[in-house]
């Protein structure tokens, strides 16, 4: 009968479709975790995954076998926790790189702090992406931005918190520039990915705003955009991430949008029934709280 250790593996290699990757993960050597999947592969008696020389997917019997195998895994971290803090074990998370530069980010810091047996274990990647792999059982569940359609039914969404999309543009030009029309005159749009959930926002935000831009380059990283309008190479719109100092900042300048203000909701995804919900339950109270924190100090 295979070992934990071995279902970690799987699942490892099930979310980056590499034994290579899965192996730096985890800390074994690519070939210790290759012959991991063969001996679970020889247990069951059956192949998990689509192999080409280059890649791994997982096919529809591996699929089927990761929600088992991850509530195999809770079951066995679970053991011995009334001896430890009410939240231990592992729980893999996908998360927007934005994401941990915004309010997200304080909420791991705070986590890890009241729970030290707690382990995170953060994927980076876009929210459609992880939509997928939450459907899968790749991921415990992720922080993404509001999803622009409609969710499978077994799929929840919380919101957690909100961040206003902006207008930025380098702070060299504002003695020449002085308004959106004037920027798409001299500089280039730098957009976020238009078939993201953060791209239908940019693509909101200009309508509603009315701005004609003039297309440059298309990127799919905010922290990638910011620090090319910080470099004068174009102006953008993106969300106000809560960890960025704006205010300080020299070389970037936020002009207030004609319109209306349009947010970018973050929250978390995830099953409406899962093997981790303790812990993604206590993610969501940590913003509750502090949404109840500021109305009270708000007069």
């Amino acid at each position: 009968m295979s070992s934990i250790r071995v279902l970690k593996n799987f699942l490892a290699i099930s979310r980056h479709k590499s034994v290579a990757a899965a192996a730096r993960e985890i800390g074994l050597t690519a070939a210790a975790a290759g012959q991991q999947l063969q001996q679970l592969e020889a247990d069951i008696g059956i192949e998990l995954f689509d192999r080409t020389k280059r890649s791994m997917t997982l096919n529809h019997h591996g699929r089927s076998l990761v929600e088992p195998i991850q509530e195999i895994i809770a079951r066995y971290e679970a053991l011995g926790s009334g001896f430890k803090s009410d939240l231990s074990g592992t729980i893999v998370l996908g998360a927007l790189v934005s994401t941990l530069m915004g309010a997200f980010g304080n909420t791991l810091n705070e986590l890890k702090q009241n729970y030290p047996e707690l382990e995170i274990k953060l994927i980076a990647g876009l929210s459609n992406n992880f939509l997928d792999q939450v459907i899968e059982g790749t991921l415990d569940a992720a922080i993404v931005t509001e999803s622009p359609y409609a969710l499978p039914q077994h799929i929840r969404w919380t919101e957690l918190y909100t961040e206003p999309m902006v207008l930025i543009s380098p702070a060299s030009k504002n003695k020449k520039v002085s308004s959106p029309k004037e920027l798409a005159n001299e500089l280039p749009f730098m957009r976020f990915e238009r078939n993201t959930w953060t791209g239908h926002l940019v693509d909101q935000t200009i309508r509603v705003n009315k701005l004609n831009i003039k297309e440059g380059m298309e990127l799919n990283s905010v922290e990638a955009i910011i620090e090319l309008v910080r470099q004068g190479l174009g102006y953008s719109i993106v969300p106000k991430l809560a960890n960025v100092s704006w205010d300080n900042d020299r070389q970037l300048k936020i002009s207030t949008l004609p319109g209306k203000t349009i947010y970018r909701k973050v929250g978390l995804l995830e099953k409406r029934k899962h093997s981790r919900e303790n812990i993604t339950q206590e993610i969501k109270k940590y913003f509750l709280d502090e949404v109840t924190a500021k109305r009270k100090t708000t007069p």
